[in-house]
């Protein structure tokens, strides 16, 4: 079995970017990711302007700390004020131009209103003060995005604020979806609302439809397939022709009724099978064959917490990769205190659903069991305990919230 490491190294270093891109509007672009560099055509701020509603003055004028000036002009964000005259003041206001002449803002609250359009200014502003200087946060031609970034509302509050109105991205990637299992029914289907002796609902489903759409991917949802080989060959044929990923849940053991290995062999090749990693062992990795090319091929475990945290852990760095993603695509870890004790250390890297407390520390889940869904729900994160370590009240241990490994 490969280690965790092992495996994410090994799927990022086979993972083959998509190549086409297309333009979209900057409005639409969220979630995507940036196929070319973006470079600045103007100077943000534009001109020098001023942090603060209050006077713009020259800063010799006010050496005394209690100067009186006339207030000769009114300059609100968006107009062009005039040249300030030496011994008087411009009252301006917050993003507005700062008028040649004027050094300086000395803000309202250190200013007294006085009769006769005067003003006295109770402060010796230094040179500069309250300013904010033209291209003080981008320059004129300097890149503001590199390639490879994926777009969140700040990269797109910054393309915006330098007028890119529209952007290039790699087109979406194309993950195509199928679930193995006999026992498998859709909420809404039980005859009468009753289970079948045996069934349980495929929450599987539910769960990776939504972590893809959050990766902004394009689905293709082949919804449960019969527990036969043939039935999961063609599934995983139909599957290759369109799409660049393929990802299978349940099946990945090997039983009499674990046809996804099999079927994967038949249709291309497996490179990697089985991770040293608890909850989630049977991960499978490969590609499966078609014309003129293969697509990718991860399946995950049935068992709902596996195949949520093998999701979390080793698909989304993958898709991040295979969407153009060219920064760090592993989640953050936090060094945090673990307030329980874990004495049941594992030959396996354990991945521990946990909670921050109001003390600040960790609290442990109950029960660590791969079928127990309402730990993830119940959690904030992931605690990566290393094998063969156990834990004790008090420990500094690994935690990876659920925040980051979501995003």
């Amino acid at each position: 079995m490969l280690s965790v490491r092992e495996a994410l190294d090994f799927l990022q270093g086979a993972a083959r970017p998509v190549l086409d891109t297309e333009i979209v509007q900057t409005l639409g672009a969220n979630g995507r990711v940036l196929a070319a560099a973006q470079v600045s055509t103007i100077d943000v701020p534009s001109a020098d302007n001023t942090q603060m509603d209050g006077y713009a003055v020259r800063a010799a004028d006010c050496a005394s700390g209690a100067a009186t000036f006339t207030v000769t002009q009114r300059i609100p964000a968006g107009t062009v004020g005039k040249p300030l005259a030496p011994g008087s003041a411009a009252r301006i206001f917050t993003g507005a131009m700062i008028p040649q002449g004027a050094d300086a803002v000395v803000m309202q609250e250190q200013c007294e209103a006085g009769p006769d359009n005067t003003v006295t200014i109770r402060h010796a502003p230094e040179a500069g003060e309250w300013i904010r200087r033209a291209g003080e946060d981008i320059e004129a031609g300097g890149v503001i995005l590199p390639a490879g970034t994926r777009l969140r509302s700040q990269e797109l509050g910054l393309a915006a604020s330098v007028g890119l109105a529209s952007l290039p991205v790699f087109r979406r990637l194309r993950v195509a979806v199928f679930f193995t299992g006999d026992e498998l029914t859709m909420p809404g289907e039980a005859p009468g609302g009753q289970l079948a002796p045996g069934a349980i609902y495929n929450s599987n489903r539910f769960t990776l439809r939504a972590l893809l759409e959050n990766l902004g991917c394009a689905i293709s949802d082949f919804g449960i397939v019969p527990d036969t080989l043939d039935a999961t060959r063609e599934t995983l044929r139909s599957a290759a022709r369109q799409n660049d990923l393929i990802i299978t849940s349940g099946g990945v053991s090997v039983g009499e009724e674990d046809h996804i290995k099999p079927a994967v062999e038949a249709e291309g090749r497996l490179n990697m099978w089985q991770i040293a990693v608890k909850p989630g062992k049977p991960l499978a990795f490969g590609e499966v064959d078609r014309a003129g090319g293969s697509a990718f091929f991860l399946g995950l475990p049935g068992n709902p917490v596996s195949s949520f945290v093998t999701f979390l852990l080793f698909v989304r760095p993958f898709i991040l990769r295979l969407q153009g993603v060219s920064g760090k695509v592993e989640p953050r870890a936090y060094a945090m205190r673990a307030d329980f004790d874990w004495s049941k250390a594992d030959r396996r890297n354990e991945f521990l659903r946990v909670r921050i407390n109001d003390a600040g520390g960790l609290d442990l889940f109950p029960n660590q069991s791969s079928g127990v869904l309402t730990s993830t729900v119940w959690g904030d994160g992931l605690l990566d305990n290393p094998a063969g370590q156990a834990i004790k009240e008090g420990d500094t241990v690994r935690f990876i919230p659920f925040s980051d490994l979501l995003h």
